[in-house]
């Protein structure tokens, strides 16, 4: 597979454009693709708690805790997929883990 490459991929892309089985040949493509709004649960960074001890930061499969100048920033919830790593690592309880649901009818 070394010797293909991928194609742009779109909303609108034909099927017959997409590589066989949707492999992906090439590294590094996933912030062109939103893979975060199938997630069941939904971590949620509480502030007030968060020492910035950055535990979390790199056991977060996805990059989705998002660091700048030294200090973590809300989560990225374009590409976190819920797995709730995150929610397990870190030692001050300042993220919550609740239903994607809940979310939805808080913004009601």
């Amino acid at each position: 597979m070394s010797n293909k490459t991928a194609k742009k991929m779109t909303t609108v892309t034909p099927w017959r454009e997409i590589t066989p089985g949707g492999a992906i040949y090439e590294a590094g493509n996933a912030e062109g693709y939103k893979t975060g709004d199938w997630r069941s649960m939904r971590p949620v960074w509480i502030e007030e708690k968060c020492t910035q001890c950055m535990l979390c930061p790199p056991t977060c499969p996805d990059t989705s805790i998002p660091v700048k100048d030294s200090k973590r920033l809300d989560f990225d919830y374009d590409h976190c997929k819920g797995c709730g790593v995150c929610v397990k690592i870190c030692p001050f309880k300042a993220i919550d883990f609740i239903k994607e649901e809940d979310k939805e009818e808080q913004e009601v």
